[in-house]
């Protein structure tokens, strides 16, 4: 690291590591799934391919990322080393911290759906889990994620063509807003279109709702 704050602090000296710019983005990419180098260009929308190169550069040096062989074929992946990983951790505190910022909507900012694999799981975690195991799909800009409740808790991933309980089809903003707590179904009427078993869904967002009242109606 070319760059140091000179303080002998956690905080500090974390920073020194994670705190230039795109570096936290890059492990949120990471957090997800190895990847090939264009993989994470596409997937970090406004990054300089230079800038990209040096950030996993400096990653690598750090002990943060390292690179492997792909599980097929002989391509190059980056991944996150064991310490790497448990940025996790952070990450996930940071999303929730954001909630307040997030309410404000979009705006022109670019959005990937596949970054709800990392909000999903950060906003929802704590919530009491469901006392049914259920099935939900999330279907947000053509991407279906796959939202699994069980008696310990969430699990969110792509679609991996399992049988659903529910799809519900919203706007990137109001599935986080639902995932958050900020917006409950009720609030969201005609804003969220649900194919299949509703009180699946309350179950995802709502639990204690779902188990209390059912299949209310929307």
């Amino acid at each position: 690291m070319s760059r140091s704050y000179g303080q002998y602090c956690g905080l500090a000296r974390a920073l020194d590591v994670v705190g230039d710019r795109w570096n936290l983005l890059i492990v949120r990419q990471l957090l997800m799934a190895p990847a090939r180098y264009r993989e994470l260009l596409d997937g970090l929308p406004g990054v300089a391919t230079n800038l990209l190169t040096d950030r996993l550069r400096d990653l690598e040096t750090a002990g943060v990322v390292e690179r492997r062989l792909a599980e097929e074929g002989n391509a190059i992946v980056y991944a996150l080393t064991p310490w790497g990983a448990e940025l996790r951790e952070p990450i996930e505190s940071l999303i929730r911290w954001s909630t307040p910022l997030m309410a404000r909507g979009p705006g022109g900012d670019n959005f990937r759906a596949e970054w709800l694999l990392l909000a999903l799981p950060a906003l929802l975690a704590g919530k009491e889990a469901a006392c049914r195991p259920s099935t939900v799909g999330i279907a947000v800009d053509g991407r279906l994620i796959q939202v699994r409740t069980t008696g310990s808790g969430v699990e969110v991933s792509l679609h991996d063509g399992r049988n659903l309980d529910a799809v519900v089809r919203a706007d990137a903003s109001i599935v986080l807003g639902l995932a958050a707590g900020v917006l409950t179904l009720n609030d969201t009427l005609g804003l969220v279109d649900i194919e299949g078993d509703e009180a699946a869904v309350r179950g995802v967002f709502n639990p204690r709702r779902a188990e209390a009242g059912g299949s209310a109606s929307l």
